[in-house]
């Protein structure tokens, strides 16, 4: 196959999908593909929920088009597979929606097609997982038949200055001339650059410790605030003097979610046990970083009680529910964890995000968000996410959402130390 044969389909249109195929949809003809035929028609209306992409973007891909029909896909002979790969209740991978996106591509999968996967997984499962799948339901053979490859995503969901584009991107393929193929099909959109991996496994690897590395080192600060919130010293200050270093890494401590640095360490330690070994620093990060809402919550209930409020029938405000600030991303929010604990105490707890979807929040983790706040009516305000509508509003307009005796817990350093009652 050469460059100019090639007929693509991203299979998949959340927030890797989307931003991806509308980078290609610029230069070539694309069809975008996903299950949710709710999601089609959003998309072909010009609205994107996950607000990664404007509908001025999406104006101009002028060669994307959209379907969840699968009978539509057998028109393509490359796939881009940009389906999730979350993590179970027991924290194992679970590859369900990459082996469902497998079984369909299977089913119009023909000779000299190639199929590219972005999901996160752990190293071999393209190969060990995936090809499998594709040749059983296909009746085709790996690499005589069809062939595969690599490309680990790099979006930052609501970062508008790391574009798909502007990010450089890892290629891989199961042949070095699949290879070249996907590093040349990718160098069409990405300005960045590419770099081509050695291998499918090199590629995998190396996305899985990109959010490990990232994982670890949060882990790493969240304990040294531990250590400093005991010891009665601001860790932000140490973080400031230390950062006057060139070469201290500007991590900061906080709640671990999201799609990708909450889940991807899970990845490689199930690869990692399946081979008998046992991680020990890794899993040691996770469990402290997962561990990090409850002491938020042994903190503020420690303080409340310190200033003599009555903490059981108190009532709470949480300010943020997404992962991260300025997106409505509810991916795996450790803000959950909060909530949970919080309900421990029997303390009533409104959650306000404006940047969310009320419905996703139910639907996903039976939480309510409030459509707006009231001033004096709450024992513990708790900045939880660094959404600019909060920081915007000050020091003043928060605390006046407080009773007058309350503690305001600043997990986000949105505010200064003298404006807040507690930091992490």
């Amino acid at each position: 196959m050469e460059i100019q044969d090639v007929k693509l389909a991203v299979v998949g249109l959340g927030y890797v999908g989307l931003p991806l195929a509308v980078e290609f949809g610029k230069k070539r003809g694309v069809l975008g593909f996903d299950i949710n035929a709710r999601r089609i028609i959003e998309l072909q209306g010009g609205e994107d929920h996950t607000l990664e992409v404007d509908a001025a973007e999406l104006a101009e891909a002028i060669h994307l088009s959209f379907t969840s029909e699968t009978a539509q896909l057998a028109e393509a002979n490359v796939y881009i597979v940009t389906v999730p790969t979350p993590i179970d209740a027991y924290k194992q991978p679970d590859l369900t929606p990459l082996i469902r996106a497998s079984e369909t591509i299977g089913k119009v999968l023909k000779r000299g097609d190639i199929v590219i996967y972005e999901s996160t997984v752990y190293p071999g499962a393209t190969e060990e997982d995936c090809v499998p799948v594709l040749e059983r339901i296909s009746g085709l053979r790996f690499n005589e038949d069809f062939f595969a490859g690599y490309s680990p995503e790099r979006i930052n969901p609501g970062d508008k200055a790391h574009r798909v584009s502007t990010i450089k991107k890892v290629t891989s393929g199961s042949t070095p001339e699949i290879a070249d193929l996907i590093d040349e099909l990718y160098g069409q959109i990405i300005i960045a650059g590419t770099h081509k991996a050695a291998s499918i496994k090199v590629a995998e690897a190396a996305k899985v410790i990109e959010n490990t590395q990232r994982d670890v080192n949060i882990a790493l600060i969240n304990e040294l605030a531990l250590i400093f919130n005991k010891m009665g010293i601001d860790t932000q200050a140490v973080l400031e003097a230390a950062g006057t270093k060139w070469n201290f890494l500007p991590f900061r401590p906080g709640l671990v979610g999201g799609h990708c640095i909450g889940v991807d360490p899970y990845y490689l330690t199930h690869k990692a046990q399946s081979l008998g070994y046992h991680p020990e620093i890794i899993l040691a990060g996770r469990r402290l970083n997962d561990s990090m809402g409850g002491y938020v919550v042994a903190q503020l209930v420690k303080h409340m009680t310190k200033q003599r409020i009555q903490v059981q029938g108190s009532k709470v405000l949480l300010m943020g529910l997404a992962f991260k600030e300025n997106c409505p991303d509810l991916r795996n929010t450790r803000i959950v964890d909060i909530v949970h604990e919080l309900g421990e105490y029997n303390i009533e707890v409104d959650v306000y995000d404006p940047w969310v979807d009320p419905a996703a929040a139910m639907h996903e983790y039976g939480i309510m968000p409030v459509a707006s706040l009231a001033a004096g009516a709450y024992d513990g305000i708790i900045l939880a996410v660094a959404h600019e509508q909060f920081v915007a509003m000050g020091g003043k307009a928060i605390r006046a959402l407080g009773k007058p005796e309350h503690v305001l817990y600043d997990l986000k350093y949105i505010l200064s130390a003298s404006e807040s009652d507690l930091r992490l």
